[in-house]
């Protein structure tokens, strides 16, 4: 007696069914296998590998943008590296040398800040060169831990030799930039407004500015006039102006009028006060005054040459004129205090008006306030409001909630304040740097407005910060008469010591060490100077990257192909190195700019932790695995704000797992297939499987076009639907009968395993630059032959063959599961009523006209399509007895009976043919035909 092979003498023919095996594990375990993949990188250094593999094809840089190096990465940071990743290792699989070479942001306040938080240091109780040390080493301790972080989220860079703010190479070439534009005339220092942070004492630029609500106090007060020139009583009437910062009436030096409106003399309680013709009935009615009269209407020009008395320091001011002043809000009659605003500044120049600014670097107002000398400025603010009341200038009081521009480190209200600092002349460069705008891609496309916008619009840029913790401002000063040296010599010279010794040299070596040998004063010719004590901008320390980068590291090249940053960077990074490189070198640093939102929860909400949403990366890896990170970044729309929470997290996570299945599935029936033995050619492949080429076609297609148009939310959409819809519900659901039933190696099978390879190979390939982890898992059980590289970040991305599009097929297809998709939902109704269970118990009739009959009879596998034991296609006849009709198909109606007959146990496919073979009467003819075809053995007994 023989047996076959694999049933041997058990009756169970389910152990025929080819269910092959993989050691691909449907369980992800992300959390645990991560970090060892992230090992078998760096130990065979495949970042390195890939680098030398692209080093003479054509370049795509992407520059780094630079954060802080002060705290735990956070989920917008995850969001920016991640997408970054996700560029540059697409554009390495497209062929090109796509380097990444991160960097930090080392200098500035917000590391000054944490330093003296976290360490307990009083700067100003240890020496500028120990304190600078501490912020060093604090930079570069969360330096090294970001560096951790980002390596656990899968980003491959040089990590090993990133770019750093503080290293001497970098402070050298920010030096010479610097230079560079002082030559051209665009450095200058002035006494000018400029937004100042007494919390943090330094002066703020305006990108480090943000703005939030506040509470202040709104008040309308009268200067009562001095000289009224014959239209105003002395003494006795007033210009009455409002204002929310009672704390700046010390430095008031003008009332200014609008030259082109008209101006009302209101009489109240038998004293006229001047309140613009537009205004006063607005402003009567909040103070509550009914009883008055308008005495006289005149022209803004019939109060010029009137003056009036300061309400408490012994000062008299004049009434001038400013195209400034607006009829929105308040009297129209503006206080004029030209130390503490733009515009006051603006219009006093042309008035000559002196520029007091009575407030210390603390926010302590100075004796000039007077009475309020030694008063902190928002304390100042009540007992100004006081004073006025009892001496009879107030005229009204009340509080109102406003916008009001803060700190965007220590989020304190930060004010107006005339100091002398240094300038970039954005006005030198403007309209340079406007034309630059226009030659760069904006991804999305408003981004070029509103940054054009910001440069038009924009003041001259403050540079010079008061603080410690940054590249100092080269520049020295003659001690006979003051003036400022700076040549390209000079420049030079302090560059190279920068180079050689780091910044630190300016603090510990005197000017003279600092300075070439025959240095002298170019106006008085004296040969002794000091240093500058302040420091640049930490916006120009980044901005000042593409020199310093860019130019200089060997693996990159000027202007960068793209930067890559949240929104806020229109007004920072963006825009700085945008400037800083317009005014040196005469173009924009980058051909491309794109730009992201920010993380917000589920409901839209700003994440903090009042609110109890923060979401830690570190935490969704710890869970979940960072692979689920990256999907959810991928699955974003990140061009406006992304919405992260729990419950968006675990929808990623639900969609991953199904990608992930899909992949179990084609490694596990590709199990036993080698492409060189057991490859179908197109033109003998069924029809089904030609179909699903098509469908890899336009995936392919799809997927290369997201990623290239950085439209990733796309990409999401299109793998979620190829693995879920086009694959695991429509086309591996039908053909598993073959795959598991149909002989090892016959041609049904092999057709289908061939397809399946071409989707595995090429699936594999097009996840990597997302799943970066699961996609080298994959690779490494693939066959050697169909790997090539060592990682599938090796290697280069699908190309389809000329064979796969098909578009009559497609166009066929989709008609087809048109009907499919009406017998399904007819199947699971008859499910629902326990009229059948698994859909082979099934025996499917369907009407349906003559055309669309003799479509669906020209399906050979009509009944393998519909998973079902039969199927019969018979006329159309509407209101037949049984039949449900479709709702979306014309003439179609379809009838579920159970099946009679037999089920095979090898097939689960019912027959009414079973059991005519004397040997295995159990099975249906297919199976017998192939288990007996099947090799056999002896009985050993």
């Amino acid at each position: 007696m023989v047996n076959n092979a694999e049933v041997l003498n058990l009756m169970d023919y389910n152990k025929t069914v080819n269910l092959p095996k993989t050691k691909f594990d449907m369980r992800a375990n992300l959390p645990k296998k991560e970090p060892d993949i992230i090992k078998r990188w760096e130990e065979e250094n495949y970042y390195q590998q890939l680098r030398q593999t692209r080093k003479d094809a054509a370049t795509f840089i992407l520059h780094d943008g630079p954060p802080y190096a002060n705290g735990n990465i956070h989920l917008g940071t995850a969001l920016n590296k991640i997408l970054k990743d996700i560029i540059v290792r697409y554009n390495n699989m497209q062929g090109y040398n796509c380097p990444y070479i991160p960097g930090w942001d080392t200098h500035g306040l917000p590391i000054e800040q944490q330093a003296i938080k976290s360490l307990g240091l009083n700067r100003h109780d240890v020496s500028v060169t120990e304190f600078r040390d501490k912020c060093k080493e604090y930079a570069l301790k969360y330096m090294e831990i970001q560096r951790e972080e980002f390596k656990r989220l899968g980003v491959w860079g040089r990590w090993e030799d990133p770019y750093l703010t503080l290293k001497p190479e970098y402070e050298s070439a920010q030096i010479r930039l610097f230079g560079k534009m002082a030559e051209k005339g665009y450095i200058y220092k002035g006494l000018k407004p400029v937004y100042w942070c007494a919390d943090c004492e330094t002066a703020l630029a305006e990108a480090e500015v943000e703005y939030a609500d506040r509470k202040s106090h709104s008040i309308f007060v009268r200067f009562f006039i001095e000289d009224g020139k014959d239209l105003l009583q002395s003494g006795k009437d007033s210009v009455v102006i409002w204002t929310t910062t009672p704390w700046t009436l010390p430095a008031n030096m003008a009332v200014s009028l609008n030259p082109d409106e008209k101006y009302a003399l209101i009489r109240i309680d038998g004293k006229i006060h001047v309140l613009a013709e537009k205004l006063y009935a607005s402003v009567l009615a909040e103070v509550g005054i009914t009883d008055y009269q308008v005495e006289q209407i005149v022209a803004a020009q019939a109060l010029a040459g009137i003056t009036y008395r300061h309400p408490f320091l012994p000062r008299v001011a004049p009434i001038i004129f400013g195209e400034h002043v607006t009829m929105e809000q308040g009297s129209g009659c503006v206080h004029t205090a030209p130390g503490h605003g733009v515009e006051d500044f603006e219009v006093g120049k042309l008035y000559d008006l002196e520029v007091v600014s009575p407030i210390t670097d603390r926010g302590v107002l100075t004796e000039e306030a007077g009475p309020y000398s030694g008063q902190f400025y928002a304390k100042a603010n009540k007992l100004i409001v006081e004073g006025l009341a009892d001496s009879g200038h107030l005229l009204y009081t009340s509080e109102i909630e406003h916008s009001y521009p803060h700190c965007w480190r220590c989020k304190k209200p930060i004010l107006f304040r005339a100091t002398e600092q240094w300038f970039a002349s954005v006005e030198g460069f403007r309209q340079e740097a406007l034309k630059a705008i226009e030659s760069v891609r904006w991804i999305p496309g408003w981004g070029q407005e509103r940054i054009s916008n910001m440069v038009s619009g924009r003041n001259d840029w403050c540079i010079s910060r008061q603080r410690t913790w940054g590249v100092p401002i080269p520049i020295f000063y003659c001690e006979k008469c003051n003036e400022p040296l700076i040549t390209p010599a000079t420049i030079d010279y302090v560059a190279d010591i920068f180079h050689q010794e780091g910044s630190n040299a300016w603090f510990a070596k005197e000017a003279a060490e600092l300075l070439p040998s025959g240095a002298v004063c170019g106006k008085c010719s004296h040969t002794v100077f000091r240093k500058e004590t302040d420091i640049m901008d930490v916006w120009f320390d980044s901005g000042s990257s593409h020199a310093a980068v860019l130019e200089k590291d060997a693996e990159l090249s000027f202007p960068a192909d793209l930067y890559l940053e949240g929104s806020d960077q229109h007004r920072g990074w963006f825009q700085s190195s945008l400037l800083t490189s317009v005014a040196t070198k005469g173009v924009a640093p980058y051909k491309a700019v794109l730009t992201h939102g920010y993380v917000v929860d589920g409901d839209g909400r700003k994440m903090s932790k009042s609110l109890g949403n923060v979401i830690a990366p570190q935490e969704v890896i710890k869970d979940n695995g960072a692979d689920i990170l990256r999907l959810w970044v991928a699955a974003s729309d990140f061009k406006s704000d992304i919405r992260a929470s729990k419950a968006i997290l675990q929808q990623t996570a639900e969609v991953y797992r199904k990608i992930r299945n899909t992949m179990r599935f084609l490694m596990a029936n590709c199990a036993d297939f080698d492409p060189a033995v057991d490859r179908v050619s197109y033109e003998d492949m069924s029809e089904i499987d030609q179909w699903a080429l098509d469908c890899l076609d336009q995936f392919l297609n799809e997927v290369t076009k997201a990623y290239h148009d950085y439209e990733f939310h796309s990409f999401y959409q299109s793998i979620r639907k190829f693995c879920i819809v086009d694959m695991s519900s429509t086309y591996l659901d039908i053909i598993k009968e073959r795959l598991y039933v149909e002989a090892t190696a016959g041609k049904l099978r092999r057709s289908s395993q061939t397809v399946l390879h071409d989707i595995l190979n090429c699936l594999v390939r097009v996840i990597a630059p997302v799943l970066v982890f699961t996609a080298e898992e994959s690779w490494s059980y693939l066959a050697e032959t169909d790997r090539g590289e060592a990682s599938v970040h090796l290697a280069k991305w699908p190309e389809a063959t000329s064979d796969w599009s098909n578009p009559s097929l497609r166009e066929r297809w989709s008609k087809l599961l048109v009907c499919r998709d009406e017998v399904t939902k007819v199947m699971e109704h008859y499910r629902q009523e326990k009229i059948i269970g698994n859909s082979l118990e099934a025996n499917l009739t369907i009407m349906a006209d003559a055309v669309l009959g003799e479509f669906l009879r020209s399906f050979p596998d009509l009944r393998e399509l519909m998973i079902v034991s039969k199927v019969e296609i018979i006329p159309y006849a509407a209101a037949v007895a049984g039949f449900e009709y479709a709702e979306n198909l014309k003439e179609f109606a379809v009838k579920v009976d159970k099946m009679g007959g037999g089920k095979c146990p090898r097939c689960w496919v019912w027959s009414l043919e079973q059991g005519t073979h004397p040997e295995h009467p159990e099975l249906c003819p297919r199976c017998t035909e192939v288990v007996l075809a099947m090799p056999v053995i002896a009985d050993e007994a």
